[in-house]
């Protein structure tokens, strides 16, 4: 028999900037996405640029709840390439290819050092 496992804790990230070629945003590394290793957890990082390329595709408008129109992942490509166990996490969306119905963006995630930790791609469309 194994003994459950809880795990709890907060995520929490900004979406500092959103433009037309690309949009930024930053997490910091806190103990709520730690895995059990210490390390951030591959979910947290995957959430943190599926927010970021999402918010990317839809722009610098406001979202609102029970809008007609949002942009929602239909595929996503995750490639974790390392990761940290601090500091503060920067996300850079950019396009792929910007479509009226359906845009890809890759996004990555890198360490206060430059290093890529994540590199998403993904692929939107506006549901409706």
């Amino acid at each position: 028999m194994t003994t459950p496992m809880r795990l709890e804790g907060e995520i929490a990230f900004e979406v500092t900037s959103v433009g037309p070629e690309r949009s930024l945003g930053e997490m910091p590394v806190q103990p709520g996405i730690l895995n059990p290793f210490g390390t951030v957890h591959a979910g947290a990082l995957i959430w943190f640029a599926d927010v970021l390329a999402t918010r990317h595709v839809f722009g610098a408008g406001e979202v609102e709840a029970g809008m007609a129109s949002f942009p929602v992942a239909v595929t996503l490509n995750a490639q974790l390439l390392s990761n940290r166990s601090d500091g503060v996490l920067s996300g850079e969306a950019r396009w792929v290819k910007q479509g009226r119905r359906v845009s890809t963006v890759r996004t990555l995630v890198t360490g206060p050092d430059g290093k890529v930790l994540l590199d998403l791609t993904s692929t939107h469309v506006s549901a409706r």
